[in-house]
């Protein structure tokens, strides 16, 4: 398959990225297309839907063999689920699909038409194969079940970060950042109380614990 375009996110490393796309706040991003693929006919409707389906690569996750089971985290790590009853990236084919809010179609000099979107789950730079309409009318099963996630989808963290290191972020990426927070980005079957993580996204290194489902921030620091 040919790469489309390739994505550009806060997400400089794997550890914190969100488990699933559009997640509290959604943060910033843009699809960045790849030249023999900026042209804006290429586009032309896209401007009347308010998210899109990506189709993606997990690129960092490329193994020459598969497995049939694997460990979701949100599991804890030890019990093994079929690789077709899960997203995770270690898959046959490594091939991701999110669904993001689409903000608006910006012609630019320098890279064409970008998508700017909110609500990815991706790495930056992460190669794109396809974008799709997302459609309200088909796409959206209210009465759909989860399998074993449903017993994680009211799972949050409650994040105490003090306004000092809050306002150092910038404002349009707090409630996105938070919003990560409280999805909780250690691995499952971490739960030292006395470990300090530290995520980078968006520049920033944020070092945190988690004590008793209460995640604590205990600085924020700008990267150069």
């Amino acid at each position: 398959m040919k790469i489309i375009a390739k994505i550009r996110s806060p997400f400089c490393e794997k550890f914190g990225i969100p488990r699933q796309s559009l997640g509290r706040g959604g943060l910033p991003a843009q699809i960045i297309f790849e030249p023999e693929f900026r042209n804006p006919d290429a586009l032309r409707g896209l401007e009347g839907f308010s998210h899109i389906w990506v189709l993606w690569e997990f690129s960092k996750a490329k193994r020459d063999t598969w497995s049939p089971t694997v460990r979701p985290p949100r599991l804890g790590g030890n019990t093994r689920m079929g690789v077709f009853a899960t997203r995770s990236p270690f898959r046959p084919n490594s091939i991701g699909l999110s669904s993001v809010k689409l903000e608006s179609i910006e012609h630019t000099e320098e890279y064409g038409t970008v998508l700017n979107i909110s609500g990815a789950d991706m790495l930056d730079g992460t190669p794109i194969f396809d974008i799709k309409p997302y459609l309200p009318y088909t796409d959206s099963h209210p009465d759909a079940v989860g399998g074993f996630t449903d017993g994680y989808v009211n799972y949050k963290l409650e994040v105490s970060v003090a306004p000092e290191h809050l306002n150092l972020l910038p404002e349009n990426l707090r409630e996105g950042i938070v919003g990560m927070l409280e999805a909780d980005p250690r691995p499952s079957y971490q739960d030292d109380e006395n470990r300090v993580y530290g995520m980078k996204v968006a520049d920033f290194e944020i070092k945190f614990t988690v004590k008793e489902n209460i995640l604590t921030v205990q600085r924020i620091e700008k990267l150069s």
